[in-house]
């Protein structure tokens, strides 16, 4: 049944009744995924990760039925509008001026998903800026761009960790692209797109990594000037995965990127799968899908000079 039937009969179901209804299911993932309080998409599959976004949700609207679906939160989802939700998340959370925080706010100003509960971390590419939060010169063919793990902790944004890396590919693959329409360059933006898997399973050296599992948005590089200007836009399953640079130096990306996502160093990229893997929701369903955020350097800060 849809959410408006449940209110009108007045019904109380349990978390398994909601998940014995698939039609009610995915119309409260719908709405929790409408309020920025769980990630795409609405499949039905009402398991825990589900659960912890509907008891967000009554949380923040202070429901009195937490651990079932009664009367009172059906109503507020079917009527609360998500500017409600996003004012109350900003509202809750201790923002400052440091690069997390500006990163955070980016994200929330954006309409992007940002996971807050505790255990949950925020996978975060910036283009072209330098750990310390300037921007450098984005130099094609090199590793000057980062790769963060941001956690929510005691309502603060945090960098759990950085690491060096690109979002681009390299001379190589630009001159000599893996696909007839050209490199890809990731479209800035959002995507739920990886699992952990192995990256390279038919090189020498496989790794893990994440596996790009889910379309991602890309920049064809058809004409090779190693700038999304202009470029046709391509959706699909590429093979963008998240892996490491062979460690590789800073300024030669050689044949590590041809348009997926990496860190420069096998370390900080074991660093990297290893802090990630102890998410709760990987830890209670090995397919998670992890989400990704694809940011450039000087769009997050032409928004706080502004």
């Amino acid at each position: 049944m849809k959410l408006q039937e449940f209110y009108s009969q007045k019904l109380e179901y349990g978390l398994e009744a909601i998940a014995a209804d698939k039609e009610l299911a995915a119309h409260i993932q719908e709405i929790l995924i409408w309020h920025k309080l769980l990630a795409p998409p609405a499949d039905g599959m009402f398991g825990p990760i589900s659960a912890s976004a509907l008891r967000e949700f009554q949380e923040l609207m202070k429901c009195d039925e937490s651990g079932f679906l009664g009367p009172d939160t059906a109503k507020k989802l079917i009527e609360t509008h998500p500017d409600v939700t996003s004012a109350l998340l900003e509202k809750e959370l201790n923002l400052s001026n440091n690069l997390a925080s500006r990163i955070i706010k980016y994200m929330l100003a954006k309409g992007y998903y940002v996971d807050r509960k505790v255990g949950e971390y925020n996978i975060i590419y910036i283009e072209g800026m330098n750990p310390n939060g300037t921007l450098n010169s984005d130099k094609p063919n090199s590793f000057n761009d980062l790769r963060l793990v941001i956690q929510i902790v005691d309502k603060t944004p945090k960098i759990t960790d950085i690491w060096e890396a690109t979002t681009e590919p390299g001379n190589h693959y630009t001159d000599n692209p893996m696909n007839p329409k050209g490199a890809a360059r990731i479209k800035f933006g959002q995507y739920k797109a990886w699992r952990v898997g192995t990256h390279g399973t038919d090189k020498p050296e496989p790794h893990e990594g994440l596996v790009q599992v889910s379309n991602v948005t890309v920049h064809r590089d058809l004409n090779e000037d190693m700038i999304r200007t202009g470029d046709k836009l391509d959706t699909g399953i590429f093979g963008i995965n998240q892996h490491y640079g062979y460690d590789y130096p800073r300024n030669d990306i050689k044949l590590a990127g041809a348009g997926c996502l990496v860190g420069r160093t096998r370390k900080g990229h074991r660093d990297f799968m290893r802090l990630i893997k102890q998410d709760w929701r990987y830890q209670s369903n090995r397919n998670y899908r992890f989400m990704s955020t694809i940011i450039a350097g000087d769009d997050l800060l032409k928004q706080f000079s502004a």
